[in-house]
């Protein structure tokens, strides 16, 4: 079940890239984690491509970290790839 919800959200996101951005484009993620550096290490390491711009912000109490990672990308498929690729990362929430 969660297999098929998720092949529905990720072509409606391709759908929506190919409608609202002419690519190649600049994509900007957006994910929360809890603040462990062995997690936010892995998000940076699945970005760590030329030209990424990565922000990190700890939450007021420092429990969670926001990630906005800034790239620049061909196509839908793509974003789509990093995106599923950052879902391997345990307890990260796309935003």
């Amino acid at each position: 079940m969660e297999k098929e919800k998720s092949d529905e959200f990720y072509a409606r996101l391709k759908e929506q890239l190919l409608e609202n951005t002419s690519w190649p484009s600049n994509y900007l993620y957006k994910f929360i984690v809890p603040t462990d550096e062995e997690r936010i290490g892995q998000i940076k390491d699945i970005f760590n491509m030329s030209g990424a711009v990565i922000e990190s912000k700890k939450s007021k109490k420092g429990t969670y970290t926001s990630i906005s990672i800034t790239v620049h990308l061909n196509n839908p498929d793509e974003v789509i790839a990093k995106y599923k690729e950052v879902s391997s990362v345990e307890g990260v929430i796309s935003l």
